[in-house]
């Protein structure tokens, strides 16, 4: 049987592996740590699941929903988004509903991508926004992040003949893997630049609220701690954005996310869209109602969450000799790995798991750019953060 050469650079990823060695770990009687995963394990609101339960003897939301019947969805989308940033968008053009942010990565390549043109992608980034640009059988371009340059690109890097082939240019700050957050000047230019090239400019946003202030940020409006790509384009003129609920509301599993953005851009991935599925079940859309008009209390007191274990497992690396950078926002942990394995993050990973159980993503996995690095996800407690520090630990002195 012969299948397409799109599905070779999908056939397998690093984070195969390490699932692998996760279950090998637990056949060894390894009491499993998971640091590799960025699913949040804090619960859902209490008013976002009872939205979501009351839909459950609704039989009208039972059957499939079309484009109209996300309406109410679209318009909270828009509300929230206006509140946020003070922009207003129009609910019927500029917004689409998502099955996460993932799908939106995954299918605007198909909508803007011809066979051999260029995607201009973060190295290191999320690996989802590579597969999209496979599928569409477009070429990547990684657009390196170092270190001293604060892990934002130098767009003036990118070689002239590869300009001439871009299509469009992927960012997401705050940044997964590194935590790195880009403030509304860099977007500026990154609209600047996307204009001049005639590039659509997306950006990846699931970590709005994962932003952490420090004491001399107290009175500082959270709102304004990190800018969406509107704010550099007010005008709609190239950009999209993409939402989730994942992070923020902690419904990573209900799978709903939402698109902002220039209307074209918007109407061609609807037209993908609609080629693949129709819609979530409307419950669904009714919980993330709730979430996005209900009470934000749920989501600061997320932020604190993670603020706590952020300390909490920083403060225990440094002090077993780990000399980590504290994250301003997202769940993570970006480290440079220490000698020996400074050079094979994948093998750091995997030799770490099967010795103590606990589990973290290798850099390499985020590409080329991220060997030599590790991703931790604070998604424990304290407690369980603090036995994962200690196991390091002992692992590092072996």
């Amino acid at each position: 049987m012969q299948f397409a050469k799109r599905l070779e650079p999908l056939q397998s990823n690093v984070f195969a592996v390490m699932d692998i060695a996760k279950v090998q770990a637990l056949a060894n009687n390894r009491q499993l740590i998971d640091l590799s995963l960025g699913s949040s394990d804090l619960p859902v609101e209490s008013h976002v699941i009872d939205a979501l339960a009351k839909s459950l003897d609704d039989k009208s939301t039972h059957g499939y929903l079309l484009f109209h019947g996300t309406q109410d969805f679209r318009r909270a989308a828009a509300e929230w988004y206006s509140a946020r940033f003070g922009i207003s968008v129009d609910p019927e053009t500029e917004v689409l509903p998502l099955i996460g942010s993932q799908e939106g990565t995954a299918h605007l390549p198909l909508a803007i991508l011809n066979p051999g043109d260029f995607a201009l992608l973060l190295d290191p980034g999320y690996p989802s926004h590579a597969g999209g640009v496979y599928l569409a059988s477009g070429q990547i371009y990684p657009m390196v992040l170092r270190e001293e340059n604060d892990f934002l690109p130098v767009f003036e890097e990118i070689p002239a003949p590869v300009l001439a082939q871009s299509r469009m240019m992927v960012l997401s700050y705050p940044h997964n893997p590194t935590a790195a957050i880009a403030t509304l000047s860099f977007f500026e230019h990154a609209v600047s630049f996307c204009q001049q090239h005639n590039i659509v400019l997306v950006h990846d946003f699931p970590y709005v609220d994962l932003v952490f202030t420090d004491k001399a940020q107290a009175n500082t409006n959270p709102k304004s701690l990190v800018p969406s790509i509107l704010q550099a384009d007010s005008e709609r003129t190239i950009s999209i954005e993409f939402f989730t609920l994942s992070k923020s509301y902690n419904m990573g599993g209900f799978r709903i996310g939402f698109a902002i953005g220039n209307r074209d851009l918007i109407g061609a991935l609807r037209r993908v869209k609609a080629v693949v599925d129709f819609n979530q079940y409307r419950g669904i859309l009714n919980g993330a109602i709730a979430a996005l008009n209900g009470p934000q209390s749920g989501v600061q007191s997320t932020v604190d969450s993670f603020r706590k274990r952020r300390d909490v497992f920083v403060n225990g690396l440094h002090q077993i000799g780990w000399q980590v950078p504290v994250p301003k926002a997202t769940m993570y942990v970006w480290a440079k790995l220490p000698e020996p394995w400074s050079n094979n993050s994948m093998q750091f990973c995997r030799s770490l798991v099967e010795n103590t159980g606990v589990a973290v993503s290798p850099g390499a996995g985020f590409g080329k750019s991220g060997e030599g690095y590790v991703r931790f996800a604070l998604v424990h407690e304290p407690p369980v953060l603090e036995v994962a520090v200690e196991k390091i630990s002992q692992f590092l002195q072996l």
